[in-house]
């Protein structure tokens, strides 16, 4: 059985006293592969020193989070861009919209997620979306931005079924699904129980987002084995036949072939 964390901040300084032994964790939960969103500038070095340290198990985005945008978005993407290592980052991410902590920087962060959706087409890597209070407005973006360069994992799916779909029908999704969908009242297994398991990858979002029965401790890459087991009961299959599906839909979408 063979696990893919595909959206962790492992780099986090939450995990600054017991890193490696967490990647341990996760190794030995037959979690194989890790996959580490940016966030700004400042998280760009732990990032890539645990993909030094760490070759053909973590993998590295480059992107700006949409709660990081500044005023002065264009000089910030550019210095983002200076760090980009052309067939060494898998994704450009995580990247989006999220209005629910502030919505006074709601232009720029939809002007930094539009130019980094035709950054991402430019290197032809996937994008990997964050959002949060803001479906309408990502729709808007994408309905504008969608030809058959756009692709990626919409991350920490919790919408509709309907909502789902929408994102499907741009023909190059995946949905990353964690710990929410373990909430006894998330509803989300409800949610997602129509739409096919070839159409998500899991994933933890560690240290956030820790699944059921870990809620409101420290995530880590490990408890991605607790996503497998919700869905392994929602769709009726195996908990080895959900790591065989979305370990492939993952490596379909970061363009790994391994």
């Amino acid at each position: 059985m063979t696990y893919i964390d595909t959206h962790a901040h492992l780099y986090s300084e939450q995990f600054d006293e017991d890193r490696e032994e967490m990647i341990q964790r996760a190794l030995d939960h037959d979690v194989k592969k890790l996959f580490l969103p940016n966030i700004d500038k400042s998280s760009v070095k732990g990032m890539e020193e645990l993909v030094e340290k760490h070759p053909g198990i973590c993998y590295s985005m480059m992107g700006i989070h949409p709660c990081d945008v500044v005023k002065d978005w264009e000089n910030q993407l550019k210095e983002i861009q200076s760090c980009y290592k052309k067939g060494h980052h898998v994704a450009v991410g995580e990247i989006g919209i999220d209005l629910y902590w502030d919505q006074s920087l709601q232009k720029e962060q939809t002007e930094m997620f539009r130019a980094q959706i035709n950054w991402a087409k430019e290197e032809k890597l996937p994008i990997v979306i964050h959002c949060r209070n803001a479906f309408d407005e990502i729709f808007e973006v994408l309905d504008q931005e969608n030809d058959d360069r756009l692709f990626g994992i919409f991350h920490c799916f919790t919408g509709t079924e309907e909502q789902g779909k929408r994102i499907l029908n741009y023909g190059g999704f995946k949905l990353g699904i964690g710990g929410v969908v373990t909430f006894k009242n998330s509803g989300l297994d409800e949610q997602i129980k129509n739409i096919g398991i070839e159409h998500l990858v899991i994933e933890t979002d560690a240290p956030y987002l820790a699944p059921a029965p870990f809620r409101g401790k420290r995530n880590e890459s490990a408890y991605v084995v607790k996503v497998a087991e919700k869905l392994s009961s929602i769709y009726g299959i195996s908990e080895e036949k959900v790591g065989e599906i979305t370990s492939k839909n993952a490596l379909e979408v970061y363009q790994i072939n391994e």
